[in-house]
């Protein structure tokens, strides 16, 4: 059974529905007051039905208490967002209303206006009026606004309406899900690598977040303390023992290590999985056992282990650490996967959670290894790539953070899928782990020996890679390329893997090409992309992604999502309609970071 749990402190941001309506009365406000709390509730209703918090929650919708006609009500529709936690907010009408005297103003919580496409009275008047107004405030919002004209008594939500209104809300959602929380940082910047200089100021102005820092020596003073659920560790290696399987030993003879050696790295890396999670959120049973201050955690929505060198050269990688924390399920049974960055790469941790509070999934975390050309292949394996392998293909790889969910074990009509943790079956976690095999760590790159899941994401999935870089003078910049995992033949898999480390774990990756600029090959998409991390996602997610961006002001610099399907606040098309991806870039320096100031 799905362990659905809270893990921080506070709420969960509520989505607020604000009925708009004409204020004039004796007759007018009257004649509209079923049809506008109908909107409201048939918004709430459609919201609560469709979607849920990533920790598996139904999402809650507060509706003002009144139609809001003018400032004052208003005003008190404000006060109960604030009283009642909300993070999401949604105008509906069917009507002409007073734009500036009605809109939403709190500059932190995204909104929309769905404007009621009816010819009785005129709902797409009063949409254009209060968008503008929000334009000249400063307060950019979406505008929803249904393409076929509808009866006044149709209480339907038309399909394109429900679409943007879920799209919104979802976003919107992770938005105000991020806010308030924390990244922890474990250790410090690894192996040079830029994603993991931690940039408070990145993640303070644009997400709302802070950056909580402790050393990796935390971790061993935890172990020597025995600062962890003595009776969980137990419970956690005996589940080690029997799913676990450890794969080949590939080392050299002279650097094998014992018998024993093995046996207390499991031991080690089982008690640092077990620690890394009570770092980030916390333990009630640590306070029983007298460590009230360890028991409270930093209250971490995403974490990052910095691992090498300094910490791999002596001690067991992270790899099973960061594996197990990424899938949705662990000794404990099915649950909510974490978001962990390996090597600390805090960037690409960033991209893993937008993904995991835009599909409700774990994530995979990867190297962007390399590029094969089908020339390439045809060289090395005398093979053909076919299918959608045929124009060339990613090859993700990484010794860490790699979810077991993306050994594509979960079925969804037959197809290989990757599920919300509710939806995961026990039979599937089974197959998920019988397929993993942990393979004792490459002892030239990790001397402290631990333990890598080695298995081939298997089966054609929809996926979106996704990357935010930090670019000086310009800020954070989104990444997004959609495509699909791909099957290669056994002969041709076994070959390329053979070429770099074969006991990591393997995703292929076949980015869907448009024949045009970034994307008029596969190639081009390596080639341009900002670092050598991504974020891999299940599902192609890319205008969600746009529209979660936007509301953060963060400019997407490449993506492959047609252009029907970007969905950004109305103040956008203020900056140009012919190139989408300049506007975006003009609108989000102009506004600047929600939460910092320019």
């Amino acid at each position: 059974m799905p362990n659905i749990q809270r893990r921080l402190p506070g709420r969960l941001p509520k989505v607020g529905i604000r009925p708009i309506i004409d204020g004039r009365r004796k007759g007018i406000r009257e004649s509209l007051e079923e049809q506008t709390i109908r909107m409201a509730k048939s918004t709430a209703d459609l919201i609560t039905k469709k979607l849920r918090h990533s920790n598996g929650l139904s999402v809650e919708c507060v509706i003002s208490d009144t139609a809001i006609g003018g400032v004052a009500e208003a005003a008190r529709c404000a006060d109960k967002f604030v009283q009642e936690g909300v993070g999401v907010s949604i105008s509906v009408t069917p009507c002409w209303c007073y734009g500036t005297e009605t809109i939403d103003m709190d500059p932190l919580i995204p909104k929309a206006i769905w404007g009621f496409n009816g010819t009785e009275r005129p709902g797409a008047v009063y949409l254009s009026a209060a968008l503008a107004g929000h334009d000249q405030a400063g307060l950019p919002a979406f505008g929803i606004y249904g393409k076929d004209v509808q009866d006044q008594d149709d209480n339907s939500i038309p399909e394109d309406v429900e679409q943007k209104l879920l799209q919104f809300t979802k976003a919107g959602l992770a938005a105000a899900t991020i806010k308030g929380k924390s990244y922890l940082s474990i250790g410090s910047v690894s192996m040079g690598i830029a994603g993991s200089q931690i940039s408070p100021s990145f993640f303070c102005d644009y997400l709302g977040m802070r950056t909580e820092y402790v050393d990796m020596t935390e971790i061993i003073r935890r172990i020597e303390e025995e600062i962890y659920d003595q009776e969980e560790y137990q419970k956690a290696l005996s589940w080690v023992k029997e799913n676990c399987k450890e794969g080949e030993d590939r080392n050299r003879e002279d650097l094998k290590h014992s018998r024993s050696q093995k046996d207390a790295e499991w031991e080690m890396v089982v008690k640092m999985t077990l620690i890394a999670r009570d770092l980030m959120v916390g333990n009630k049973r640590l306070a029983e056992l007298g460590f009230s201050e360890e028991a409270e955690g930093h209250n971490a929505l995403v974490a990052g282990f910095q691992g090498q060198r300094q910490w791999t050269d002596h001690l067991p990688n992270g790899d099973f650490m960061e594996t197990i924390l990424n899938t949705s399920f662990d000794w404990n049974g099915i649950r909510e996967a974490f978001v962990f960055a390996t090597e600390n790469d805090s960037l690409n941790g960033v991209s893993m959670l937008f993904n995991h509070l835009l599909t409700d999934r774990a994530q995979i975390f990867s190297d962007i290894r390399t590029y094969w050309s089908p020339e390439a292949v045809k060289r090395v394996t005398g093979k053909e790539l076919t299918g959608l392998a045929k124009d060339g293909i990613l090859h993700l790889i990484n010794s860490g953070a790699t979810t077991l969910d993306a050994t594509g074990k979960q079925k969804e009509e037959g197809k290989s899928t990757m599920k919300p943790f509710w939806e995961i079956t026990e039979e599937e976690e089974k197959k998920c782990l019988e397929n993993t095999k942990w393979s004792p760590a490459n002892l030239e790159y990790f001397r402290g020996g631990g333990y890598s899941s080695t298995f081939y994401t298997q089966g054609i999935m929809p996926v979106t890679m996704v990357r935010i870089n930090l670019v000086k003078g310009l800020g954070p910049v989104l990444q997004i390329a959609e495509g699909y995992t791909v099957d290669l033949p056994p002969q041709i898999h076994r070959i390329l893997d053979e070429r770099t480390d074969p006991t990591w774990p393997t995703t292929w990756f076949a980015p869907r090409l448009t024949g045009k600029g970034t994307f008029r090959d596969v190639y081009s998409v390596m080639n341009n992309w900002g670092a050598n991390h991504g974020a891999i996602s299940y599902g192609h997610i890319g205008k969600d992604l746009i529209t979660l961006s936007s509301m953060l002001r963060i400019p997407v610099a490449m993506h492959n999502v047609p252009d029907e399907k970007i969905f950004r606040p109305k103040a956008w098309a203020s900056f140009g309609t012919s190139d989408l991806e300049g506007a975006d870039y003009r609108a989000c320096n102009n506004f600047g970071p929600v939460y910092g100031r320019k």
